[in-house]
């Protein structure tokens, strides 16, 4: 007699999770961004993506590629030209004059937003605040490398802990 067992993990609540995702603009193809490093987390306890993307990770297994199209404007509103600003690139200091630079900026009020250097020339600097996806629709692509049950301590972590790091969970303690 012969009986064969279904050994396949599936995504559910509980489970670890390993996988890899590039963004994808729909219109143009282009990649935006791109996760190489595997990414760790233990499902249903820490939520790193969109909820939609999450949503379709559920019932999926190890080696599965999966397309999910995200609307940038309902995740992070429509874009805004307003937070688009170009300055002389001599007002802007050398550390902030290459494409892809991050900078913290502080309004009247004190409200700090993020910006992004989208453009430099001889000339001129422009930044941009909106989020990178804003106002765009593109694809994630995941490519699932490992689902299995979480450890207890992962639970606990919400996801991979690092080789050489010792989770005590009488010392961890909500942030905020």
């Amino acid at each position: 007699m012969r009986v064969d067992f279904d050994m396949t993990e599936t995504i559910r609540d509980g489970k670890f999770v390993e996988l890899t995702y590039k963004v994808t603009d729909r219109r143009t193809g282009h990649v935006l961004t791109r996760v190489e490093f595997p990414l760790g987390y233990v499902h249903g306890h820490n939520e790193i993506l969109a909820p939609s993307v999450h949503a379709q990770l559920e019932g999926r297994s190890a080696g599965d590629v999966i397309e999910v199209p995200i609307d940038g404007s309902q995740i992070f509103g429509p874009r805004d030209e307003s937070l688009v600003f170009s300055d002389d690139i001599g007002n802007v200091p050398e550390e902030y004059r290459q494409v892809g630079t991050s900078i913290l900026m502080e309004n009247d009020t004190g409200q700090t937003r993020s910006f992004l250097v989208t453009h430099v020339d001889d000339e001129r600097l422009t930044v941009d605040g909106n989020n990178p996806l804003s106002g765009r629709e593109v694809v994630f692509v995941l490519e699932i490398l490992t689902v299995r049950d979480a450890t207890d301590e992962e639970t606990r972590a919400g996801g991979a802990i690092p080789a050489g790091v010792d989770v005590d969970p009488a010392r961890l303690r909500p942030v905020g």
